[in-house]
């Protein structure tokens, strides 16, 4: 359930939810940490659930000491935007509760829109797949009907769908997400409830995975405007204080 930080829960009627799956090389995850350390946004509340890890730290934003836990909502009330971050793997045996607690929160919230931030195993993309931009885009039929003219325009490319028997039909085509966590079975669950999102994600490997999470934010900006793009270049985005550690804390001196 969500919690609210202060007395009043806010309302994020006609608002755009950003939320990121944990998925391959945890793309969307950081993609998140660079708008809401860039736009410098409040938290507003966190999710209390048995769904996700249990965890507790430091703030990654601030640099006195907070404490965060696994699933937080931050929010822009300028902008209209509401993102979650989501820290922690989903339970494996939860994964389905915690895919009918977003559907909930996100139908009772009145969400103008949400927006999924993903990523997908490099090596599994089929022939076609391979061709240009590893970025690709899915929309929800509701959320369609509104945006599509808007993605034509930007020259953004849909997920395929590849054959369900390769090599032997192709008459039946599916829609396969390897490495992306809940993002086909959430993106179905959205389809069925007639709720307006947009799957962002990118081909990725494990590794340093930090110029796909820029890639794919920049992808992001170009569609919603969160910043101002510059005539010349792209978008400075800001890096939060706790990517310092995101490779460890480095070899100690003491060694050599």
């Amino acid at each position: 359930m969500f919690i609210a930080s202060g007395d009043v829960a806010p309302s994020f009627q006609g608002f755009t939810l950003i939320m990121p799956a944990v998925s391959v090389g945890n793309v969307g995850q950081l993609a998140v940490d660079l708008l809401i350390a860039t736009l410098n946004m409040p938290r507003v509340g966190h999710f209390h659930t048995d769904c996700l890890t249990a965890m507790a730290g430091n703030s990654p934003y601030a640099a006195c000491a907070q404490l965060s836990t696994g699933a937080e909502v931050y929010s822009h009330r300028d902008l209209k935007l509401a993102v979650l971050q989501i820290r922690t793997p989903i339970i494996q045996t939860k994964v389905r509760s915690f895919r009918k607690l977003m559907v909930s929160w996100i139908k009772s919230s009145g969400f103008l829109r949400s927006v999924l931030l993903s990523s997908s195993h490099a090596y599994h993309r089929d022939d076609q797949q391979l061709h240009g931009t590893p970025l690709r885009y899915l929309l929800t039929p509701s959320l369609q009907k509104e945006e599509a003219p808007r993605v034509e325009e930007l020259g953004w490319r849909e997920m395929e769908r590849i054959s369900a028997f390769p090599g032997i039909s192709d008459s039946e085509q599916r829609l396969y997400i390897p490495g992306g966590g809940v993002t086909k079975a959430l993106y179905t669950d959205c389809c069925t409830e007639d709720i307006s999102m947009a799957v962002m994600l990118i081909f990725c490997s494990e590794g340093d995975n930090i110029p796909d999470a820029f890639a794919l934010v920049n992808h992001l900006n170009d569609w919603l405007h969160l910043l101002e793009k510059p005539t010349q270049g792209t978008v400075q985005w800001r890096v939060p204080p706790s990517w310092r550690l995101l490779f460890g804390s480095g070899i100690p001196p003491l060694l050599f």
